[in-house]
């Protein structure tokens, strides 16, 4: 049997029951690519049923507001893809009259939607001989074949691209897709890989070279940024003072509380924080340390410390961002997870 063949067949029989694996609804495989960008199945599921019940076509999607997007996206991270998203469904509506695009060329015309997503949304929902190329695919192709090329190389995409290309000619796109994908996720998985059990393990370049293990080869990431978050936690009776982060830095259009950002550990340079501390809040405020929390992006770990604030002067004229609201009204808008996470483990209800 051919390698295709192989992996379609072990497909069939080992594949997981997911709910956008049973529709050709553009809409809905596209709601189920972008959750599931950078997340893993388990987590992304939840979100993905709770998207589809608040909102079941893309006309309903187009008609929510951003902190509606963004509330229900809370805690899922990379929050400029909820963004894109009100974005792409309102491109819908403009462009196609509300009907979701299920050519390829027109799919990778809206925002939010690369090569990956429009190959996998046509092929999917149309039968369109488009190869997917993500994470998984890249692995099974470099390990099967033996190739050392950087996956994200420039010369690595081109190569790559151009070899999953033909190997889906004569295929059913969609079918061949899933599989490989499937196949990537639950067998040729990057650590620990179930070579015993593999259907192609015989003609399989890695597992006969002993490289299972080095490849795919990717070129290395520049180093992590660290950043160091001190927040006020101001409250008046049952009313808490929040800010609205702009445009241009981590969370934007997420709602956090004023924050005083310093170049290392607030305690290592305690002079210039206690200067910015008192020129923001009066020179009478007192802090109280709370909660430490380390947060991981993917390009930036964040280092962020809580305090409580008393005795302290609020200018509304240095900061337009900041306002106060009461718990309720917080529970209602899109917090960065790192605000959750405290206010859940300080017994402080929303």
């Amino acid at each position: 049997m051919s390698f295709q063949t192989e992996i379609v067949k072990w497909y069939l029989i080992n594949k997981r029951t997911l709910p956008w694996r049973d529709t050709t609804d553009a809409y809905v495989i596209w709601l189920s690519e972008i959750i599931l960008q950078q997340t893993r199945v388990e987590q992304g599921l939840p979100y993905f049923n709770s998207f589809l019940q608040n909102y079941p076509t893309v006309v309903d999607f187009a008609n929510a507001s951003e902190t509606q997007i963004l509330k229900l996206w809370q805690g899922l991270g990379y929050y400029s893809r909820g963004r894109n998203m009100l974005f792409t469904a309102r491109q819908v509506m403009d462009l196609h009259s509300g009907i979701f695009p299920v050519k390829y060329e027109e799919l990778i015309q809206l925002k939010g939607v690369g090569e990956y997503t429009a190959a996998a949304i046509s092929s999917f929902s149309a039968n369109e001989s488009r190869a997917v190329l993500d994470g998984n695919v890249f692995r099974v192709l470099s390990r099967y074949f033996g190739i050392g090329t950087a996956i994200n190389s420039t010369e690595g995409k081109k190569q790559f691209n151009e070899l999953a290309q033909e190997l889906i000619e004569g295929q059913e796109p969609s079918l061949y897709n899933q599989a490989i994908m499937e196949f990537g996720a639950l067998q040729c998985k990057p650590k620990s890989p179930d070579c015993g059990s593999c259907p192609v393990q015989s003609g399989c370049y890695a597992k006969n070279k002993d490289q299972v293990g080095l490849l795919p080869l990717k070129l290395k990431k520049l180093k992590k940024r660290t950043r160091y978050f001190n927040y006020m936690v101001c409250f008046d009776g049952d009313n808490l003072l929040v800010n609205k982060r702009t445009a241009g830095d981590v969370w934007q259009e997420l709602y956090d509380f004023p924050l005083i950002e310093t170049e290392g550990p607030y305690l290592e340079d305690h002079e210039q924080f206690l200067k910015r501390l008192k020129y923001s809040f009066g020179a009478n405020c007192v802090i109280r340390p709370l909660t430490l929390q380390k947060h991981l992006l993917t390009h930036q770990t964040i280092y962020v410390q809580f305090f409580a604030l008393d005795n302290y002067i609020i200018n509304f004229n240095m900061n337009a961002e900041i306002k106060w609201v009461s718990l309720t009204e917080f529970e209602e808008l899109p917090q960065p997870k790192v605000i959750t996470n405290f206010m859940i483990s300080n017994s402080i209800k929303q």
